[in-house]
């Protein structure tokens, strides 16, 4: 009800700075989590010298790049994740926002991007996918399926349903010919999370690009590393699969679209 009476850049810078400080928490979880730390207290800290952070040193972007990537108190190097995340979360929220305006479907697939942006980054450092950020999301996509534009009922329910048993019978055909797991159960529960969210149709174009840039991933980890024969590479298909999760959402119907054009182009012959 507030978009007639704001003008568009006002919504712009508003969600930006939201989306900024929410990337800072978010760096709180990806750096708490996989340790097993509260993600309340203690307060902010610098990781190398563990000296508390204020609030003027600690502001989303815009303190990473004052402070040139360093702490202000040790000078020891701060990674420049920290600036990642905050900017990327920032212009995901800016882009939300010019897309789906003042929506519920706005404000869920923020939530759902911003699980993304986290699980990618843990998914990059530890290679694992927590629980306590799957699971509830997958809860959320499933109760929010309602007044999310992107699915139906349906599509929710299927794309929830096959990012379980696709994953599930790799898992199992990849037992069988190999005797060893190919994937872990969290990547199950993060598929099923993107298929609530996302619905059925592209949860499977969440896959294929996944499945692209996993296995270019996979060769260029094997070219750095030499000595790892390629079928033992390990990688984060987590992920890819949260970075496809991203550019479906942004960019999936258009490229539906482009491709269904050029198919029915091609079929006529023109």
């Amino acid at each position: 009800m507030w978009e007639p009476l704001l003008p568009k850049w006002a919504g712009w810078a508003y969600w930006g700075a939201m989306g900024a400080a929410v990337g800072s928490f978010l760096n709180v979880c990806i750096y708490r989590i996989p340790r097993g730390e509260s993600i309340v207290f203690p307060r902010s800290r610098c990781p190398r010298c563990a000296h508390p952070i204020p609030w003027y040193y600690n502001i989303p972007v815009l303190s990473w790049l004052w402070l040139r990537g360093r702490c202000a108190f040790c000078r020891g190097p701060i990674s420049v994740r920290y600036f990642l995340v905050e900017l990327w979360t920032a212009l995901t929220y800016v882009g939300l926002f010019d897309r789906w305006g003042w929506s519920p479907t706005f404000l869920i697939l923020a939530v759902f991007l911003s699980l993304c942006i986290a699980l990618f980054f843990i998914d990059l450092e530890w290679q694992v996918l927590p629980n306590g950020l799957t699971i509830p999301g997958a809860a959320v996509g499933l109760l929010t399926m309602g007044p999310n534009a992107l699915v139906t009922w349906e599509s929710g329910l299927l794309g929830f349903g096959l990012g379980v048993t696709i994953p599930l019978g790799l898992i199992g055909l990849y037992w069988l010919v190999r005797r060893e797991e190919g994937m872990g159960l969290g990547d199950v529960k993060l598929l099923a999370m993107i298929g609530a969210f996302l619905g059925a149709g592209r949860l499977l174009m969440v896959l294929m690009i996944a499945s692209v840039a996993g296995v270019l991933g996979g060769l260029v980890l094997w070219r750095r590393q030499r000595t790892t024969p390629l079928g033992r590479v390990a990688v984060p298909f987590g992920t890819f699969l949260c970075g496809a999760a991203w550019l479906v959402v942004f960019w999936g119907d258009t490229a539906y679209e482009a491709y269904h054009r050029w198919l029915i182009r091609w079929y006529l012959g023109l």
